[in-house]
């Protein structure tokens, strides 16, 4: 598989690369893109780390999977690739920067965050839509690979804000320095089990961003 990553995070990929770990992951996504419904489409998987360079991470927010909806999951965490009105963990996300914020968003791809530094990634960064957490097991590997991301931002940045939506999310927050970045948790904003209203809706993750960060994102 080819992994084409135009910023210089296409270093820690190169490292992931030579793992024995990601040889094996990458080897498993080629058979399964082969014989099932797979999200995102390949050349979307790492599109989150074409967007700016390392340096430039402001805010990491960690969602759980792709979305199942062929044509949705674009490589960016909450982000609809189709641009199609927002529904499930998005409407209530938006419905959240409405009470925090007071601002109505209807572009459902979220880019132009982004653009902004802030990286938008899942725990498993693939789905296969027949077999719903099939890519999250430690055998598939994607576990390692996020980890390993976390622990390299970690390393080679400072003032990151890590915001850490539901449990998978919050299970990261042992791997963070929180002497030189900072965390925001909550449960997730997903509507299954009530989630969203078990500390989602409230805690106001936007303007507690903007009042951590060096550059004000523009939601």
């Amino acid at each position: 598989m080819n992994i084409n990553i135009k910023t210089d995070w296409s270093i820690f990929i190169q490292k992931e690369k030579e793992k024995h770990y990601f040889k094996t992951l990458l080897e498993n996504l080629d058979n399964s893109y082969k014989t099932s419904v797979i999200c995102p489409i390949k050349d979307n998987i790492f599109a989150a780390f074409n967007f700016f360079n390392v340096n430039k991470t402001q805010v990491v927010i960690i969602g759980q999977d792709p979305y199942p909806t062929p044509g949705r999951a674009d490589g960016l965490a909450f982000s609809f690739g189709d641009n199609k009105k927002a529904k499930d963990s998005l409407k209530n996300i938006f419905v959240e920067m409405k009470n925090d914020l007071n601002i109505e968003r209807t572009k459902t791809k979220l880019d132009d965050w982004a653009q902004q530094g802030v990286l938008l990634i899942n725990s498993a960064l693939t789905f296969n839509k027949d077999s719903p957490k099939s890519h999250k097991n430690k055998k598939f590997g994607w576990v390692y690979f996020i980890n390993n991301l976390i622990k390299y931002i970690n390393e080679n940045t400072s003032g990151v804000v890590f915001v850490l939506w539901g449990n998978d999310a919050k299970s990261k927050e042992i791997l963070i320095d929180k002497t030189k970045h900072f965390v925001i948790t909550s449960s997730h904003p997903s509507n299954i089990g009530g989630s969203c209203n078990k500390g989602f809706f409230g805690s106001k993750p936007f303007s507690k961003i903007n009042s951590l960060v060096k550059k004000k994102i523009i939601w």
